[in-house]
């Protein structure tokens, strides 16, 4: 069975988080079709860069039933308002359709932050300091997702903000599936939608942490970053990151495709 995922690319990354979702989607028993977009409205007033083009598409809503899910990454925008987002009505636009559609929804960091607010009113908040490292993480929930991994899973968490976790306990829509020790979200979903709302950046390849903390470093070196944290096997010299989260990474990938391709034949049995 081929799969057809389309992917809101909204990293600064944009090469290397194209290659990275191309690897994880396809290391599986499922041959993916991956399709990455832009939205149009970043670049209203600007031409689109010519590398943005050349390795993705501008977003077409009325397109958006050839794919059998969809998913949004993650953003460097955490410690912005939603409001002050340039694109953030056609992000909620693209968030109405896919819910029209009723195709499966993974929305990643970011992502899932600008969702569970747009669909859910889930207020965000600056963290003390980023979550920045390979942590464990723990069920709360059954969830199919996690199925086949151990409690206390590791996995890798890059972020300045975090959600109301309370709020997401109180509405009766949403489950918390799987925290850190510290209570930091690693997941939750919708009860009775197929919405799924993924914190840790399980795409992320052995390398990816540090070329972050790099990336942070280099951008702004008058300032003190943290490193990233259970990651190094020589953290004192910044030397040889460990993969640690390989297994959850093929393990969650695994079972999400898995549900698409259930659902996509439900789908069918529905039409037929």
């Amino acid at each position: 069975m081929v799969l057809n995922v389309g992917i809101l690319n909204l990293m600064h990354d944009k090469v290397d988080t194209q290659r990275r979702f191309s690897t994880v989607l396809n290391e599986g028993d499922y041959d993916v079709n991956v399709q990455y977009f832009y939205p149009q409205t970043h670049y209203q007033n600007r031409p689109v860069p010519t590398l943005v083009q050349q390795i993705s598409q501008p977003l077409v809503l009325d397109q958006l039933d050839q794919f059998d899910a969809f998913i949004i990454t993650g953003a460097p925008l955490e410690q912005l308002p939603f409001n002050d987002i340039t694109y953030i009505d056609e992000v909620h636009q693209l968030i109405d359709q896919l819910g029209k559609l009723a195709i499966p929804q993974l929305y990643v960091c970011w992502g899932a932050m600008a969702a569970a607010n747009y669909l859910y009113g889930v207020q965000k908040y600056q963290l003390p300091e980023k979550i920045f490292g390979v942590f464990a993480n723990y069920r709360h929930h059954n969830d199919p997702f996690l199925t086949g991994l151990p409690d206390g899973f590791l996995a890798p968490h890059a972020r300045y903000a975090e959600l109301d976790v309370n709020a997401i306990k109180e509405n009766p829509e949403l489950t918390i599936t799987a925290t850190t020790k510290d209570n930091r979200l690693f997941s939750f979903s919708a009860l009775h939608k197929k919405q799924y709302f993924l914190f840790s950046h399980l795409e992320y390849g052995r390398d990816a942490l540090l070329k972050e903390y790099r990336r942070e470093r280099n951008a702004h070196p008058e300032r003190d970053y943290l490193k990233p944290q259970n990651y190094f096997r020589d953290p004192l010299h910044m030397k040889d990151p460990e993969f640690k989260w390989a297994k959850t990474r093929r393990v969650f990938f695994d079972n999400w495709l898995q549900y698409v391709a259930h659902d996509v034949k439900e789908r069918q049995l529905v039409k037929e």
